[in-house]
């Protein structure tokens, strides 16, 4: 690595941060632990300014060692706070962090009023970070400490993934589920605390969950997550470095993961807020096409099986229509309706689409009725609502379960009857398409 350049130190030192950080950040965000490392972050400091004034150096090794001391008792701190009071867990990392981070501020400006150089050393840059004094040592170091991070993932995945997501049966079988906790909590403390110099203690949070946020928007499956939190980290960490020359380049990285997580979140194909009101809106185009079918199967029903046109304005009365017109058409283009005029008549693939909608709405009516308590005048409505979402086999489940009580004679062959004795004639109702 001698012949490597400064610039190419940094871009691979910080993509190396950003991967293991990914990896790591995706198990503390899954358990609940983000706050553990902004904890450790902070109380990481007052353990540096300590160490630096022993060795009297700028050692990132020695640094890091006194780094990993002050993490450690803050989490035993946080836990005994727990266990021996009544403070929750959260307020126990809010006490610890702040009170750490002011120890460390204070012993901070002991060594820079003392002549200790604080400034000078570098240690604020433990507070914003600071990759352009990195050496062939410090991104050996992180290296080593990714690698076996990466080593370790891969040796106890199964384990690390039965930990997070079902705890209580890991515990049931056995398995020693403190132990692989304090295990990740400390592979979480120790690529907190070498990517302090880097992004710094106030950065450092964010590299921990931004990536692995990042990645939760794109798949349901932990392995997938791992190798996006990864690899988020490593782009944010490449490019947050080449990016903005002359600007911090803890703030660069941290802010070029926030832009992964931003797009992430707006345009990510399933949890995405696009997708999701693209689908609420596909969602409320069926609900309002599926109710006009009924409407006018309802407003049909007294002449089946012989077909009547039926007036526009019967139709806009009868539900209360907000964009009647935009839905004839829709449907008259489906071939569901022929519109003739002021008069709209079904077709008998509309009345077939109909009778099915309609069939599906009273079934659900009816097993309210029967089995959940609902009066009969006010089941309409609550139908209305849940109708749209059922699927087609608890349809079929609750055709032959009401078959079987012998309350649905013919139910295959005809539409029943609607159980809240529907006025056909022309009962307005509520709730536009």
């Amino acid at each position: 690595m001698g012949g490597l350049s400064l610039t190419e130190k940094v871009m691979i030192g910080t993509a190396l941060l950003g991967g293991m950080s990914g990896v790591v950040g995706s198990f503390a965000v899954l358990r609940g632990r983000s706050l553990v490392g902004d904890m450790l972050a902070h109380a990481a400091l007052p353990g540096i300014c300590l160490a630096f004034m022993l060795l009297q150096t700028k050692s990132l090794l020695g640094l890091s060692l006194g780094a990993l001391a002050s993490g450690l008792v803050a989490i035993a701190a946080v836990t005994l706070i727990v266990r021996w009071t009544r403070t929750k867990e959260d307020a126990a990392i809010g006490i610890v962090l702040s009170t750490f981070f002011g120890l460390g501020v204070v012993v901070l400006s002991v060594i820079q009023r003392s002549g200790g150089g604080g400034s000078k050393s570098g240690l604020d840059s433990y507070l914003f970070g600071d990759p352009g004094n990195m050496l062939t040592g410090d991104l050996v170091l992180l290296a080593i400490v990714g690698g076996l991070v990466l080593l370790m993932v891969v040796l106890l995945f199964k384990e690390f993934k039965i930990v997070c997501f079902d705890n209580e049966f890991a515990q049931s079988q056995g398995w020693p589920t403190l132990r692989l906790d304090l295990l990740m909590m400390a592979s979480l403390a120790v690529v907190t605390i070498v990517g302090l110099p880097i992004v710094g203690v106030i950065l450092m949070t964010a590299m921990i969950i931004l990536p692995a946020a990042t990645a939760r928007f794109w798949t349901n499956r932990l392995h997938h997550m791992l190798w996006l939190a990864g690899a988020f980290g490593v782009a944010a960490g490449f490019l947050g470095t080449r990016v903005g020359q002359g600007l911090p380049a803890g703030a660069k990285i941290v802010l070029t993961a926030a832009a992964f997580f931003v797009v992430s979140l707006l345009f990510a194909p399933e949890r995405g807020i696009v997708a999701q009101l693209l689908v609420e809106y596909r969602l409320r185009k069926r609900i309002a096409r599926e109710h006009l079918l009924r409407a006018l199967y309802e407003l049909s029903e007294t002449t089946l099986p012989n077909l009547e046109p039926l007036a526009v304005q019967s139709i806009r009365d009868y539900r209360h229509w907000r964009s009647l017109d935009h839905l004839l058409q829709e449907a008259s283009e489906r071939g569901e309706i022929v519109q003739s005029g002021d008069t709209v008549e079904l077709t008998p693939l509309g009345l077939r689409r109909a009778a099915k909608l309609t069939k599906a709405h009273r079934l659900w009516e009816m097993y309210m009725v029967r089995h959940v308590g609902i009066a009969a005048d006010h089941v309409d409505r609550g139908a209305d609502d849940v109708e749209h979402l059922l699927p087609e086999a608890l349809l079929i489940e609750l055709e032959q379960k009401l078959a079987s009580e012998g309350r649905l004679p013919h139910v295959i062959e005809d539409v029943p009857s609607s159980p809240h004795h529907l006025d056909t004639d022309a009962s307005p109702r509520q709730g536009g398409g």
